[in-house]
């Protein structure tokens, strides 16, 4: 690994904690203009102004927001995201008991969609304008197209309402055997990986017919390479960087589709928890995890970035 590329990888890592920051500055702003608050909300409408007064001046809500944000921003540094203003329980705490189930379900989803995605985009690339080439842009447009709560709604009313065979709930709790498990995952994964299997397999698609229309690909074609030689040995190769990039920001989906689908399924992940947070306005809570979703997002575009630049080979020449 030569100079140039340390020197780009820290340029990155400097870029998403600059990056990261700035997230933090809008996500406080933001959070702080939202109508209510967390005094408002525990106490309800009869509460007397004096009763509120008390018990904001007791969660520090009257303090001057910059105040507040470097207290919150401390303890983000720190590890330290502060204490629900719900419950009483720290932050970290809640978050963990349900970072596990949100990991589980991104990790079984990514299993199932990237190879299935990179198999039809590089299929559909090889046999650009064949009937699987039309058919499957046709699948891929009309799954981009639908929102992932109507997926969701149709899966329910056909495999829950209708045939019987899966639960409409998500119960991670009562996973004990192999069938537990596809009933508690089959339908958020599906819903999940209808929209990130047709954004992957387009976007890889796009990668490989790139890199087949080169100059080498044409020269390794006279030279008397079969297509499946060209695509695996010269092709994919060079569309590393593209086709990382792809998935690094089609699992980024994630983060923000995984709300509607744990929300929809009652599958007890930090999306669930968030929208409550909301709900009952717990400003810390709701800063953690939309940081938490943040970093989820830059960890990814950051491990793309590294992987184009590791794949280039001007760079490490």
């Amino acid at each position: 690994m030569n100079s140039t590329i340390v020197q780009l990888v820290i340029n990155r890592l400097g870029i998403g904690v600059l990056t990261l920051f700035i997230v933090s500055l809008v996500v406080f702003l933001i959070t702080s203009l939202l109508p209510g608050d967390a005094a408002e909300a525990l106490l309800g409408q009869e509460a007397t102004p004096e009763t509120i007064a008390a018990l904001r001046s007791q969660f520090g809500l009257d303090q001057p927001a910059y105040l507040r944000y470097l207290s919150w921003l401390g303890g983000l540094i720190t590890g330290n995201p502060g204490v629900s203003l719900v419950t009483g329980m720290p932050v970290d705490t809640m978050i963990a008991s349900r970072l596990p189930n949100s990991l589980t379900l991104a990790a079984v989803t990514a299993v199932v969609s990237v190879p299935l995605a990179l198999s039809i985009g590089i299929l559909s690339a090889m046999y650009r304008g064949s009937v699987f080439d039309r058919f499957s842009n046709i699948m891929t447009v009309c799954a981009v197209s639908i929102p992932e709560f109507l997926i969701a709604t149709i899966a329910v009313l056909i495999f829950a309402v209708h045939l019987g065979w899966l639960s409409a709930l998500s119960r991670t709790v009562d996973v004990h055997s192999f069938r537990d498990l596809l009933s508690a995952y089959a339908m958020p994964v599906m819903t999940l990986c209808c929209v990130l299997v047709a954004q992957m397999a387009r976007m890889t698609r796009a990668a490989v017919i790139d890199q087949l229309s080169s100059p080498y690909v044409e020269m390794a074609l006279l030279k008397g390479a079969s297509p499946i030689r060209v695509v695996l040995r010269h092709a994919l190769p060079n569309a590393v960087g593209p086709i990382a990039n792809a998935v690094a920001l089609s699992l980024s989906y994630l983060l923000g589709g995984v709300i509607i689908v744990e929300s929809i399924f009652n599958y007890p992940g930090i999306a669930t928890l968030m929208v409550n947070a909301v709900v009952m306005r717990d400003m810390p809570l709701v800063q953690a995890c939309v940081m938490l979703f943040c970093l989820g997002f830059l960890m990814l575009v950051l491990l793309a970035d590294i992987c184009a630049i590791l794949s280039n080979p001007r760079l490490r020449k």
